[in-house]
Parts: structure tokens; C-alpha cells; sequence
């Protein structure tokens, strides 16, 4: 068996935009649908979404049939949900609340096996590797990793230039809310000086060589970080669109209809 290609990898490496979704209903049979919606990326949530080891493993499952690439948030950096997670099949790590580039490092040395990092050795209970199926994938499995993780504080930025120059990251993601609420701004994603710390940010990743991503359902505001450079960006979240969706869908029979203006007297008679 030959090792699976991260196709978001490459895109990535190559400048080429990837539009993604949100993924918090932690249910199989909802990613599967989205999956089959023709978005770049998804990203199963495991820090904000009730998801566990064994819904990740069963969502990974029912969107690989699918020409979308699977990101998984992790609930933090810590090295042994690292190496669960990888060993379940994710190609693609979002670490959340990275704040110097020593907590960068840890999260790369966590995706490789020894000497190079920490990841432990296990691949012949592994999906991953596809139960020791696919070949040399102990050495080889490190070309397809995807390393990303989430600056969203202002300790965050202030380190940021050295996080992004951490070798073996691959990208940084801007996670607007945390980030608001560092600055004091609890809620304001959208406020001017988290727009302006989050596009300051997209140019540091890009200066350093690295891809810049963020969360963005304002289609405006999801336009001006693609011009100040970010090439992944997820437009929305599930649990966002079946809300609004269903609240319209209610809004349009349960909302009385305007009442209609009352004709002028006919004095044509006069």
C-alpha cells in the first residue's frame, strides 16, 4: 500500500487558496454530507465540539471517500492526543493557543518518531499506517504530516515571527475570537484592532515562507485577509449555517405577512 498524499500539503507549499468549513455537529453522517459539498478542507473540531478519539476516527472514515482534505483540531499540544490522532489517520493538525515557538517545537517533535521527535511507535495497531500495510511508513509517514497551529493571543503575536520560523510548521491559523478577547475585546472579532493584529499576522507568516489561515464567516472581511495574503480560510461552520438556515426557514411562515395598504375611497361617483 502506498503512503496517502496530503493533497492540502501541497496546495499550501504551492500558494494555491483552500476554502474550508467548520466542523461541529461531531456526527459522521453530517460530515459526510459536507464532505460531499465540494469544499478544499474540513476541520473536525475537538477543543469547542463534543468530539472524542472514536467520533473523530468514524467522521475521518465516512469523508474518505470524498476529494476533500480532513484538518483536526486538536484540544491542545499535548503530545499523546498528538500521537492518538495521528494514529487514527489525521494527515493535518490544527493545535490550538500556541504562544512561543519552544510550544511550537514540542507540537512538531510530537508528529515525528525518534530520533527526529517524541511520537510514539505503535504503527502496527495503526490506521494510520494502515496496519503496517503501507510501506518504510515509520520513516516515510513525516513527508505528508501537516503541521499547523493557532496563534490567537497577544502573547501569541508578539512570538509569532519565531513561531513561524519554526522548522517543521507548516502554516499559522489566526483564531479571531481568543485573539478579541486578549485584546480586551470579548465578542469583537470583527473590531478594527483585531482586523488589523490578524492582517499584521497574515503578512509575519508570510514573510517567513509559511501559510497564513484563519476562521471568517464575514464574506467581506474573509476578503481582505485573501488579499493580505492568507491562502487557507475556513468561511464558515456548520453549526452556524443549520442555526441561520432553520431560523429563516421558520422566520418565512411564522413572521406575519405586512397587511396590505387599505384602498383610497372611489370618488369617481362624486
Amino acid at each position: 500500500m502506498q503512503l496517502p498524499r496530503n493533497g492540502f500539503k501541497e496546495a499550501l507549499r504551492a500558494g494555491r487558496l483552500q476554502f474550508g468549513l467548520w466542523l461541529g455537529l461531531a456526527d459522521p453522517y453530517a460530515s459526510e454530507l459536507i464532505a460531499s459539498t465540494g469544499f478544499d478542507w474540513l476541520t473536525i473540531d475537538a477543543e469547542h465540539s463534543p468530539n472524542d478519539l472514536r467520533s473523530i476516527l468514524a467522521q475521518l472514515q465516512a469523508i474518505a471517500p470524498y476529494p476533500v482534505h480532513v484538518l483536526v483540531r486538536t484540544p491542545s499540544g499535548d503530545p499523546v492526543l498528538i500521537k492518538q490522532y495521528l494514529d487514527i489517520g489525521a494527515q493535518t493538525l490544527l493545535v490550538p493557543m500556541v504562544e512561543t515557538a519552544a510550544q511550537a517545537a514540542l507540537v512538531v517533535a510530537a508528529t515525528r518518531y525518534p530520533p527526529g521527535g517524541i511520537r510514539g511507535v505503535g504503527s502496527a495497531l495503526a490506521r494510520a499506517s494502515r496496519w503496517n500495510q503501507v510501506g518504510d511508513y515509520l520513516r516515510s509517514c513525516a513527508r505528508e504530516l501537516c503541521v499547523l497551529v493557532q496563534v490567537e493571543s497577544v502573547r501569541g503575536l508578539e512570538n509569532l515571527a519565531a513561531i513561524a520560523g519554526t522548522e517543521g510548521v507548516d502554516g499559522v491559523f489566526f483564531g479571531p475570537s481568543d485573539l478579541a478577547a486578549s485584546l480586551g475585546l470579548l465578542g469583537g472579532t470583527t473590531e478594527t484592532r483585531v482586523q488589523e493584529a490578524i492582517v499584521r499576522g497574515i503578512n509575519t507568516v508570510c514573510s517567513a515562507g509559511k501559510a497564513a489561515g484563519v476562521l471568517c464567516g464575514d464574506r467581506a472581511l474573509a476578503r481582505r485577509y485573501l488579499d493580505a495574503g492568507a491562502t487557507f480560510i475556513a468561511v464558515g461552520a456548520d453549526t452556524t449555517l443549520l442555526v441561520r438556515a432553520c431560523k429563516e426557514l421558520l422566520a418565512a411562515f411564522k413572521t406575519p405577512p405586512p397587511t396590505a395598504a387599505a384602498a383610497p375611497p372611489d370618488r369617481g361617483a362624486y
